[in-house]
C-alpha cells in the first residue's frame, strides 16, 4: 500500500471488477508423414502452401503428407505444424532453382541441349540433368535507353551463349510483367514471386546460376510404429507435439500410405492410431482424425471399426471413404486419405459459424470424387458406430456428412460438443492464470465467478450454448460450499461450472398428415 507523506493529489491505476478471457484458437493441425525432404522429427510451423513446399518439398508419388497438407490450407486451414518422420521418400530431385531478387527461377525440364522444345515441370519434382537445365544461368542487363526506372532486360544463358531474351520488362502488373512474359515465352525457364516477404522490385544487375538440389533419401522399406510414437523427452513423433500447445487437431495421413506399400501391417496401423488417440486424451485439447484402411466396403469397414480396431474415444474421429483429387506429380488422378482435408473442413466452419458448430454438410474443396458412392442404407450401418461418411450429392457435390466422435458415450456422441468443451476449458484455464497465489477469501471467489460468468455469457450469444437465459445455459459455482475450510488450508480453490452445449439437428424430421379440407389447424 502507498504511504502518503506530503500533501497532495494522488493518481492510481487499479483493477476494476472482472479480468476478460480470451478465447483459444481452435483450428490448429498437426501432420504427421513422409516428405521430400526438411528437418526429421521437429515439429515445424507451416503457414501456406508455398512455405510447405520451401521446406519439405512437392507432391511425392505414393506419400500422402503433400496432399493432406494441401487439402487442408484449400479447404480453409490456416497454420498448421508438420512432423516429418521415416527419414526419406521416393521422390526425385526438383528442378534446378536460384534466387533472383524478389523471384524464385526454376529450371524447366527435360530440355536437350539443341533442342528448342521443352517441358513445363514446375512443381512436379522432375529434375534436370546434365545439359537439360544444370548449366543454365540468369542474367539482368540494362532497358533500352529511355525506359522506365523499374525496367530491365532478362537474359537466359546456356553454356556461357544467350539462349532467350526478354527486353524492357517489369515487375508492375500487366502484360509487360517479368513473370507472365517468361511464362508464356520461355521455353527454359519459369518465375514465381519469392514467398519470403520480399518487396517485388527489380531486380539487381548481375547473373546467377541454377542449380539442382541434393537427391532426397530413399523411402523406407519398413516404418516401425516408434517412428510415429516418438518420445516425449526427445521430441519426436506425437512425442514432440506434446511440447506444442496451440494444436488442436492430429492427423496421420502417410500411415494407411505405408499399409498400402506394405510397409506397415494392419496391427502396427492399429498401433499407431492407439497412440494418436492417447496422445490427444493425454493432452486434452485436441483431436485425432482417422483414416480407414483404402479399398474396404461400407460393411468391412463396420467389422474393422467394431472388430479390429475397437477404437473408443471421445478425442476421435473416423471418415470414410477415401477422396479423388487431382496429382500434380503423376499428372493424374489418385485416391487419398481423408483427414487432411477434413482438417481444412473443421477449420473453416470454426472461421465460418464457431466451434459450436458441427463440421458436416460442408463441400469437400479439392475432391473430384470418392473411393466409393455411399447410399444412405449403407450409412446407417456406419453412422451410429461413429464412421463419418463422405457422400456425393447430385447438384450439392461431395459433402461431409456426418460429425461424431468414436465414443460410446452419448454425452460425448458429438464432436462439436467435445471440441467445444475442449475450447472452454482451455480459455478458461489460459484466462486464470491470474488467480495463482491470490488471497483465497470471499473477494477472490467473487471475482471468478464475475470473470467466467463474463466470458461463458458472450459464448451464450455466439449460439454456443443452449437455453434461452444464461441462467438455462450455464452456471458458475464458487463459494463457501465448494470451497471448505480444509481445501482452503490444502491451497486449493474449487469452482464448479456447469454448461449446456448445442448439439446438431442430426436427423430433421418433418410428420405430415392428410386432414380434411376446410380443417382448421391450430399451432401448438
Amino acid at each position: 500500500m502507498p504511504n502518503y507523506l506530503a500533501p497532495g493529489v494522488y493518481v492510481e491505476e487499479v483493477e476494476a471488477g472482472s479480468r476478460p478471457i480470451e478465447g483459444v484458437g481452435t483450428a490448429v493441425a498437426a501432420f504427421v508423414g513422409f516428405a521430400a525432404q526438411g528437418p526429421l522429427n521437429t515439429p515445424t510451423l507451416v503457414s501456406n502452401w508455398s512455405q510447405y513446399t520451401q521446406i519439405f518439398g512437392e507432391f511425392v508419388e505414393d506419400c500422402h503428407l503433400g496432399h493432406a497438407v494441401f487439402g487442408y490450407f484449400l479447404n480453409g486451414g490456416g497454420n498448421c505444424y508438420v512432423v516429418r518422420v521415416g527419414g526419406g521418400t521416393a521422390a526425385e530431385p526438383r528442378p534446378p532453382a536460384a534466387s533472383l531478387g524478389a523471384y524464385r527461377v526454376v529450371a524447366r525440364t527435360p530440355t536437350p541441349v539443341g533442342n528448342g522444345a521443352g517441358t513445363p515441370a514446375l512443381g512436379a519434382g522432375a529434375a534436370a540433368g546434365g545439359g537439360g537445365g544444370g548449366d543454365l544461368t540468369v542474367a539482368v542487363a540494362d532497358p533500352p535507353e529511355g525506359a522506365g526506372e523499374d525496367r530491365f532486360t532478362l537474359l537466359v544463358k546456356r553454356g556461357g551463349k544467350v539462349e532467350e531474351t526478354f527486353e524492357n520488362v517489369t515487375t508492375r502488373r500487366g502484360k509487360e510483367n517479368v513473370v507472365t512474359v517468361v511464362r508464356e515465352k520461355s521455353k527454359l525457364i519459369t518465375l514465381e514471386e519469392d514467398s519470403t516477404g520480399q518487396a517485388v522490385t527489380r531486380p539487381r544487375t548481375g547473373e546467377v546460376a541454377l542449380t539442382a538440389p541434393a537427391p532426397t533419401a530413399p523411402a523406407p522399406a519398413t516404418v516401425a510404429p516408434d517412428e510415429y510414437v516418438g518420445d516425449a523427452a526427445e521430441r519426436t513423433g506425437f512425442g514432440g507435439l506434446e511440447a506444442v500447445d496451440e494444436v488442436t487437431m492430429v492427423a496421420v495421413p502417410d500411415l494407411m500410405g505405408a499399409y498400402q506399400r506394405g510397409a506397415i501391417d494392419l496391427d502396427a496401423v492399429k498401433t499407431v492410431q492407439q497412440a494418436m488417440i492417447d496422445h490427444c486424451e493425454l493432452m486434452g485439447d485436441r483431436m485425432a482424425i482417422l483414416d480407414p484402411p483404402p479399398g474396404l466396403s461400407p460393411q468391412q469397414v463396420r467389422d474393422w471399426r467394431m472388430d479390429g480396431a475397437g477404437y473408443d474415444s471421445k478425442f476421435a474421429a473416423l471418415y470414410y471413404p477415401w477422396v479423388k483429387v487431382f496429382d500434380p506429380a503423376t499428372g493424374a488422378n489418385r485416391f487419398v486419405p481423408p483427414s487432411g482435408h477434413m482438417a481444412g473442413v473443421w477449420a473453416r466452419s470454426d472461421n465460418a459459424r464457431g466451434v459450436h458448430k458441427a463440421p458436416a454438410n460442408e463441400v469437400v474443396r479439392g475432391a473430384v470424387d470418392l473411393e466409393l458412392q455411399l447410399t444412405r442404407t449403407e450409412q446407417e450401418l456406419l453412422n451410429p458406430i461413429g464412421v463419418n461418411c463422405v457422400r456425393s450429392f447430385p447438384g450439392r457435390g461431395i459433402r461431409v456428412w456426418g460429425a461424431r466422435t468414436l465414443s460410446s458415450d452419448a454425452a460425448w456422441r458429438y464432436l462439436n460438443v467435445r471440441r467445444l468443451f475442449n475450447y472452454l476449458e482451455k480459455s478458461i484455464l489460459n484466462g486464470t492464470q491470474w488467480v495463482v497465489f491470490e488471497p483465497n477469501d470471499e473477494a477472490l471467489w467473487a471475482r471468478i465467478r464475475r470473470t467466467i460468468s463474463a466470458f461463458l455469457v458472450m459464448e451464450w450469444r455466439r449460439g454456443a450454448l443452449f437455453g434461452l437465459t444464461p441462467d438455462e445455459a450455464f452456471f458458475v459455482k464458487c463459494d463457501s460450499e465448494t470451497n471448505s475450510a480444509e481445501s482452503i488450508d490444502a491451497g486449493q480453490v474449487v469452482c464448479q461450472v456447469g454448461i449446456a452445449p448445442v448439439k446438431p439437428a442430426e436427423f430433421v424430421i418433418f410428420q405430415l398428415a392428410q386432414v380434411s379440407g376446410g380443417t382448421s389447424l391450430v399451432n401448438e
